[in-house]
């Protein structure tokens, strides 16, 4: 068992999987079917927000008709569900890490702000299956991340105690919930965000997965 720690907790878009582009080419073609002409980059300010939390803000700043909020949301899970079954790969080192990991007789979770169908469509794709004890989403939290009820959820499951986990992020939303719930978090981001000063506060910072069994825990 690693020293440090009881439980390691993965998210999952950007991490498990290279889920953004999907993420923004969905949004782009669903919500253009009300009127919104989203950028990659409009998608990219969102990343790592809950989904409904998404459609609320573009609610708030372009309402359209012809479709309610919850027939926009469907509609991108949906495709969603779909990319991911038929497209998804994991990202490098996904394997290496969870080997690591599971060497180390510790618990391991999934904890994201995807919908659990669509993490479940994420562990079912890449054969995850024997690795996570459990799957956790923040469609059912109050908030989501940045806030931490999804990792303090996940903690309480797993029945241990949040010092004593260890999140594995790539986002700095997702970076700010891990530490508001005082739990240690390694970051491992996109490499146009390597450099982001606001990325300093990740207990440890990668360039993937891969180096995951080389660090001193």
């Amino acid at each position: 068992m690693l020293k440090q720690f009881d439980a390691v907790i993965y998210d999952m878009d950007g991490l498990l999987i290279d889920s953004e582009p999907f993420w923004r080419q969905v949004e782009i073609k669903v919500f253009a079917t009300v009127g919104l002409q989203l950028t990659d980059k409009d998608c990219a300010e969102l990343t790592g927000f809950r989904f409904d939390e998404v459609v609320e803000h573009w609610w708030r700043k372009s309402p359209w008709t012809g479709k309610t909020k919850e027939q926009i949301h469907d509609e991108v899970i949906d495709e969603m569900e779909l990319a991911i079954t038929h497209h998804a790969q994991a990202m490098p080192g996904v394997h290496a890490s969870l080997d690591f990991f599971k060497s180390k007789n510790v618990k391991m979770a999934v904890a994201s702000s995807s919908a659990l169908r669509l993490i479940k469509a994420t562990v079912n794709k890449l054969k995850l299956e024997d690795y996570f004890t459990l799957l956790v989403s923040a469609e059912h939290e109050t908030h989501g991340k940045p806030h931490p009820a999804v990792f303090m959820r996940t903690a309480e499951t797993l029945r241990v105690q949040p010092d004593r986990c260890l999140v594995i992020e790539d986002s700095f939303n997702g970076l700010l919930a891990a530490k508001a719930a005082r739990m240690k978090c390694v970051v491992v981001p996109y490499p146009e965000d390597f450099n982001n000063p606001k990325l300093a506060i990740a207990d440890w910072k990668l360039n993937s997965l891969n180096e995951m069994p080389g660090l001193a825990f």
